[in-house]
């Protein structure tokens, strides 16, 4: 009979948690409790129960350590959480916890949306013309500087939004979760900013996607993450490695879709700039 440690409001703890354990010879597992938006770390040998007890205990005073996210990165597909049928059906009440955590997460989430439904129901035209860029000296003339937001909210197929939006969902919570959602705010604009000025530059307007503000989100996490480990926010490596690729596959032009290559660049390298100036400056105040 397993023997319950800890509970844990969010997954990413409990795997970090329960992904040490396993690096430390000690066999748990993950129950989720839907009713309570929790997960509940199981031990499945007591003899080593005190020892369990002991790590838990000092995860709780610092579950940023580093030492916990390397074993994520070394033990997570080890850990399964069983879906039951009761979890799915539980699903909306997980969401909206999710949204009250991440509001500007979830903001985004729910303009792109909307914007990808009115193209589905035959409204893209009006849509684009109300959100996409146009080149600087028009703007100059007409004052509709939205417009170098708007194409981060424009998605042209399923994939294209469905991929872009699991990403910010994925990355844009964490961020905000441990930074605030002004900062993430803040995030956003710059790097929609900074990319979509790069993909109108090099390519002209005819573009859109959040995939620049995504690669921003990569670029902030990963700097942040390796600088600033204790900062709670990290990227795998093997994910790092996965979008750089398909980065260097868009400049190589030999996948199926036209990619926004300035503006993932750009994105990129503004992500990475954002992070280190800030934890230059957290050091700073540190000293």
């Amino acid at each position: 009979m397993s023997t319950p440690l800890i509970a844990i409001s969010e997954l990413r703890y409990a795997d970090s948690l329960a992904s040490y354990l396993k690096s430390q010879r000690i066999d748990v597992s993950i129950k989720n409790a839907p009713d309570e938006a929790q997960y509940i770390v199981l031990l499945n040998d007591e003899s080593k129960y005190e020892q369990a007890l002991e790590i838990c205990q000092a995860f709780v005073d610092a579950p940023n350590d580093p030492k916990y996210q390397q074993a994520a990165w070394q033990h997570s597909d080890r850990t399964d959480v069983p879906v039951t049928s009761t979890e799915r059906g539980d699903s909306v009440k997980r969401w909206l916890i999710a949204l009250r955590r991440a509001p500007f997460t979830g903001l985004i989430l729910i303009l792109c949306t909307l914007i990808f439904a009115a193209s589905l129901l035959g409204l893209f035209q009006p849509v684009a013309a109300l959100l996409m860029i146009m080149p600087l000296d028009t703007l100059m003339q007409n004052h509709q500087w939205w417009r170098l937001l708007g194409p981060a909210l424009i998605h042209f197929s399923v994939l294209h939004f469905v991929f872009n939006l699991l990403w910010w969902g994925m990355l844009g919570s964490q961020v905000e979760r441990q930074l605030g959602s002004s900062f993430l705010l803040i995030l956003f604009v710059v790097t929609a900013l900074v990319s979509n000025l790069a993909q109108l530059l090099t390519a002209g307007p005819n573009f859109g996607g959040l995939s620049g503000v995504v690669y921003g989100l990569v670029g902030f996490v990963w700097i942040a993450g390796w600088l600033r480990p204790k900062w709670g926010l990290y990227l795998p490596k093997a994910i790092v490695g996965f979008m750089l690729v398909w980065l260097v596959l868009g400049y190589a032009d030999v996948l199926w879709v036209n990619m926004a290559n300035a503006a993932h660049t750009a994105g990129l390298l503004a992500g990475c700039v954002i992070a280190w100036l800030l934890t230059l400056g957290a050091g700073k105040s540190a000293d």
